[in-house]
């Protein structure tokens, strides 16, 4: 599958003053250029992000660790516990 067809499906929480994006979904670009998007989770807000498909290698070159960090967050809810 082409790359560019694929997109990731993100819901993006703010809390405090940082922003954490969590992956909820896949969505894949149609030759006719509509979008399928297939969820693992509904968010809330009912508000999704959709971004282009980027491996983790090549999102680590382009990224310094610091901006990384702000943008990715592994474990959001891990304060709470």
């Amino acid at each position: 599958m082409e790359q560019n067809k694929m997109k990731i499906a993100y819901v993006i929480t703010q809390r405090k003053d940082r922003n954490f994006w969590n992956r909820v979904g896949v969505a894949f670009v149609n030759n006719d250029g509509s979008i399928n998007v297939k969820l693992e989770a509904v968010p809330v807000s009912g508000e999704i992000q959709i971004r282009d498909y980027q491996p983790r290698d090549e999102l680590a070159t382009t990224s310094t660790r610091s901006t990384l960090r702000d943008v990715v967050e592994e474990e959001p809810y891990s304060e709470l516990a």
